[in-house]
């Protein structure tokens, strides 16, 4: 049995229907007021619990052979907190999992992870991974790029198709190893397959790429130039909360490119391209995203 923590998100979704797809047993980790039925449709077996309750954590993990978290703060609010959540949480998920008897625990963090990090949710990814280090359970640190699914249409997609200008946060200019969720998704269940044990894996796409390189894959694909404007960090973005502007003026200061080549190949996953994610997305959005 495999236990997936954050199946009713964007990411945790997609590998628990494509575990479900190659005839895995998924038990899902469910929380009351969240959206799953597709995935019980599926075959999924959902469980309810929160990381933020130590004591529902332990009849979760009962029977389960290894555990794949994607779970985390990000866009939810309330009390789902960085401290809550990403901190406490995933320490209450990793010490009730190592109770169990989990024989492997694949935890997706994100690149650039560290505990000395000044940002507080990449500081509590890399207070994760050295918890998952001394658990005794076997595992699979998982370290992606920006993810091409939330980016790509929140900065670029959405605007293009809604008729308003693209904002960038400065230059724009910086290459960054965007990678695409279903990517993500190929690499966790090799690692699973594989039994990748005490590896971080820093996963990118096949290509860094700027701002502008996104931008001219969309031009391409639309038949039109998308009007661009710039903003200096600190200013607001239209339509974007003032913490994705943060992170985009953050993300204009740096670059961080990826060689997964060995990786993919060693994987057997087959990178998507920009042009294909842009392909595909605006096949999917033939009238702008809803």
């Amino acid at each position: 049995m495999i236990l997936v923590v954050g199946a009713t998100g964007q990411l945790g979704g997609l590998i628990a229907r494509t575990l479900l797809d190659h005839g895995k047993p998924v038990r899902i980790l469910v929380r009351g007021g969240s959206s799953y039925d597709h995935l019980v449709t599926a075959g999924a077996q959902p469980v309810t619990g929160d990381l933020k309750d130590a004591d529902s954590l332990p009849a979760c993990c009962t029977g389960v052979d290894a555990i794949v978290s994607t779970a985390n703060s990000v866009g939810r609010g309330g009390d789902d907190t960085v401290e809550s959540v990403d901190r406490q949480g995933n320490r209450n998920l990793i010490n009730a999992a190592a109770a169990a008897g989990v024989r492997h625990f694949v935890f997706t963090s994100v690149l650039g992870a560290s505990p000395d990090s000044p940002v507080p949710f990449i500081q509590a990814k890399g207070e994760t991974e050295q918890r998952l280090h001394d658990s005794g359970m076997s595992w699979t640190v998982l370290q992606p790029g920006a993810y091409m699914d939330t980016w790509f249409p929140m900065v670029v997609g959405g605007p293009a198709l809604a008729g308003q200008p693209v904002t960038l946060v400065g230059e724009g200019r910086r290459r960054h190893s965007f990678i695409a969720m279903r990517d993500v998704t190929a690499y966790a269940l090799a690692t699973l397959d594989q039994e990748a044990n005490g590896q971080t894996l820093l996963i990118g796409g096949p290509k860094p790429a700027s701002w502008w390189d996104v931008i001219a894959a969309f031009n391409q694909e639309l038949g039109r130039e998308i009007p661009v404007r710039t903003v200096q960090p600190g200013q607001p973005v239209p339509g974007l909360p003032d913490a994705i502007a943060q992170l985009l003026a953050m993300m204009d200061t740096y670059d961080s490119p990826i060689d997964s080549s060995e990786l993919a190949s060693i994987y057997g996953v087959t990178p998507t391209s920009l042009a294909e994610f842009v392909r595909g997305f605006l096949a999917a959005n033939p009238h702008g995203v809803a």
